[in-house]
């Protein structure tokens, strides 16, 4: 984590044993109610029964991530969060103080493009692709995912290898449930036994817990859109680059209108406004009594809202959230909070016996060859080709020959030349590697189709955890992949062998 943004960041991995023994005041016993009421509908494992339990004890803390509601629980990146987030719990979880793993699931989210496709490779290397029609600008809490269901089974029949998995799969999926229910059942299906508990804030069972918090932003709607503000300043004369900012007269609250859609609400002269129609502080309320599901936060309220009804002491997350996490210090102090340890989760890249042999083959490290895929395999083959051995000690011999050029030229105004004729035969040479390696890459040879093989399982659109999802692993090599992950770190880059 850069040491500039620490400073926005007050508690970390290292501070979470301090931050464990700080007392937190949550509606535990109401929030283990709705959690082990909204369990027991989903149809939950007993352990997760009994972790949704354990959260109304008088000390107990939660650790935290979460993720939108994918397809088929979406990259695979939200099982290594979820499994961060429950090795954390199981380290500091104790008798007198337990401590459970909190999966929330972004059901409020309403950007249905992130969450409609997916892309499965089978063994025979196909790519199997599925988008589905979901309504535009519509809760994910909010979407019938039953309509979905035959084409998203369809897809998984080529993965025949471990059918026990598929059919547990589809059994996840089969029912009358919302489209952020089958991801919170699938999770639980595979998650649920080690103790995950999935927390949707769109359930009928939690939605409830959140009135408060957002009768108090309701009261001063445009307070934590001024802390977000100033924080992103200061995050710019820090030398960073803030990714939240509210423009003018934004809240952080979204109304769901009749129609479904989620609007963002501005207030101006004492009235709140959606685009389509106004509202007085005193109708939100009114709403809000009536449905309490009625009205979501934005991204810069969100997690400010989770750790009101959650004993959050840690909070698991991605890459990407470190800086948005970051600029909401004045919203937790807005509600009366202390932020929680903010700790970036496990990274996994899962290699499969074909794909392992050929990075052995060339020396590759997966993770170097995802962040740069042509880069690592040109230097990795650079290693390896005679033509590029053999141009190299040309260029080192040449470099030796032009150096005794040098004790030849007694004019010093003939070094100038002596080192462009230089650089140019040099820069000739390396171009000529450069076009060496460009040609073995992309023939249509056995070196090209490896490096073409290793792209399209480790960065096939970005890195292998940002594409493919964690069930596709399972279904090709069975829960043997789930048991090896459990046994990763919470934290840093990892390599899961399947050899």
């Amino acid at each position: 984590m850069p040491d500039a943004l620490c400073q926005f960041l007050p508690y970390r991995l290292e501070h979470l044993p301090a931050v464990l023994r700080t007392p937190r005041e949550v509606p535990r016993e109401a929030l283990s109610a709705g959690l082990v009421a909204y369990h027991k509908r989903l149809g939950a494992p007993p352990a997760s029964l009994e972790a949704a339990q354990r959260l109304a004890h008088p000390r107990s803390r939660a650790m935290v991530s979460g993720q939108q509601a994918g397809l088929l629980t979406g990259p695979a990146y939200t099982f290594y969060k979820a499994q961060a987030a429950l090795k954390l719990a199981q380290e500091y979880s104790s008798e007198e103080q337990p401590v459970v793993a909190v999966f929330w699931v972004a059901s409020q989210d309403h950007d249905t493009d992130e969450i409609r496709s997916v892309e499965l490779l089978d063994f025979e290397e196909r790519v199997h692709r599925l988008e589905l029609p979901l309504p535009p600008a519509h809760p994910a809490g909010r979407i019938a995912f039953e309509t979905y269901f035959a084409q998203v089974c369809n897809l998984l029949r080529p993965f025949d290898g471990y059918p026990e998995v598929r059919e547990r799969i589809c059994r996840a999926m089969r029912g009358n449930w919302s489209y952020s229910e089958v991801f919170a059942r699938l999770m639980l299906e595979f998650l649920g036994p080690y103790g995950l508990v999935l927390f949707d804030p769109m359930a009928p069972e939690l939605a409830p817990l959140f009135v408060p918090a957002l009768e108090r932003e309701i009261a001063d709607p445009l307070a934590s859109s001024q802390a977000i503000n100033r924080s992103a300043q200061a995050m710019k004369k820090a030398g960073l680059e803030p990714v939240l900012g509210r423009g003018e007269a934004a809240t952080n609250l979204f109304l769901e209108g009749p129609d479904g859609i989620r609007r963002l609400l501005r207030f101006r002269d004492g009235h709140f406004e959606d685009g389509e129609r106004s509202y007085s502080p005193a109708d939100l309320r009114a709403l809000l009594a009536q449905d309490p599901t009625c009205l979501t936060p934005a991204a810069g309220l969100r997690p400010v809202l989770q750790d009101a009804v959650l004993p959050t002491a840690g909070f698991v997350v991605g890459p990407g959230e470190l800086k948005y996490v970051a600029e909401l210090g004045g919203v937790y102090a807005l509600h009366g909070l202390e932020p929680p340890a903010v700790i970036r989760r496990m990274g996994v890249t899962v290699l499969e016996p074909p794909i392992e042999r050929i990075l052995q083959k060339y020396g590759l490290e997966a993770w170097a060859f995802q962040a740069d895929p042509e880069g690592a395999f040109k230097a990795a083959l650079a290693q390896q080709d005679a033509r590029v051995q053999a141009i190299q000690a040309h260029l080192r011999r040449i470099a030796a020959e032009f150096e005794q050029v040098q004790t030849l030229l007694t004019d010093p105004t003939l070094s100038r030349p002596r080192h462009r004729a230089q650089v140019r035969v040099q820069h000739e040479l390396e171009r000529l590697e450069r076009k060496i390696l460009d040609n073995a890459l992309h023939q249509e040879n056995t070196l090209g189709a490896q490096f073409a093989r290793l792209q399209r399982h480790l960065a096939p659109a970005g890195p292998q955890e940002r594409v493919y999802p964690f069930l596709m692993y399972l279904l090709k090599h069975g829960e043997r992949v789930l048991d090896k992950l459990l046994e990763l770190p919470a934290t840093g880059n990892h390599t899961l062998s399947l050899s």
